[in-house]
């Protein structure tokens, strides 16, 4: 395959992943708010919901922007892919695999995010910006 192709498709799927998970980090940071978030957190039994609610919005906004940007990428999708394991394991999979509550969307983001942590962010990134040719999947 060609490199550049491969590039490429590094970018769009940095975009699509970054794009979702910016809108889910906004909304639960400028919709719900860390006080809803906590409480839904709290509802579903989990311990500490106040601080899982602050590490959740953190990896969902701060997380895209960082995977729209292409910076820091592993790091980001790394934790964005504990996150969706925690939700199809806490949350999602009780319902079965298709949507509206099943694990469908979280088990796609899940690896999405993988291939990320695999390959990195792509020639088009500022990880390869900065820390140069590491970064990129051409050599």
């Amino acid at each position: 395959m060609n490199p550049k192709s491969i590039d490429w498709g590094l970018l769009f799927l940095r975009l699509g992943l970054g794009v979702v998970f910016l809108a889910h980090g906004s909304q639960k940071l400028f919709s719900f708010g860390l006080a809803g978030v906590s409480g839904f957190l709290s509802s579903q039994g989990y311990p500490l919901a106040g601080l899982f609610a602050a590490i959740l919005i953190l990896t969902e906004f701060g997380g895209g922007i960082l995977v729209l940007l292409g910076l820091l990428t592993r790091l980001a999708t790394f934790l964005i892919m504990l996150v969706m394991a925690v939700a199809i394991f806490t949350v999602h999979l009780s319902h079965g695999f298709f949507l509206p509550q099943g694990m469908e969307q979280a088990f796609a983001l899940f690896f999405m995010a993988l291939a990320l942590v695999l390959c990195g962010g792509g020639r088009f990134s500022l990880d390869t910006m900065f820390f140069g040719k590491k970064q990129s999947t051409t050599t």
